[in-house]
């Protein structure tokens, strides 16, 4: 069972992993902050986070949060022509 601190600290990690997301920038400082936003997710989850607030919180699916949570990258998006 999760006690009141692994809650809290779910949470907190979950409010830097999303303030990662909306300021990263650059290919390799963004390499860099995705891979800590990434590692910030999983802390969440360990912690009791389920995988739909993390989505709703980051704005992501929740497919792309399991493939996350997975440890596996999830697919570049492609550019329309």
């Amino acid at each position: 069972m999760a006690s009141k601190f692994d809650d809290l600290a779910g949470r907190l990690l979950l409010r830097f992993a999303v303030v990662l997301h909306h300021t990263v920038a650059g290919r390799v400082a963004r390499e860099r902050q995705i891979a800590r936003r990434d590692a910030a997710i999983r802390g969440a989850h360990r912690r009791g986070v389920p995988v739909e607030t993390l989505a709703a919180r980051m704005r992501l699916t929740p497919s792309w949060i399991r493939q996350v949570l997975n440890g596996k990258k999830p697919a570049e998006v492609e550019e329309a022509a």
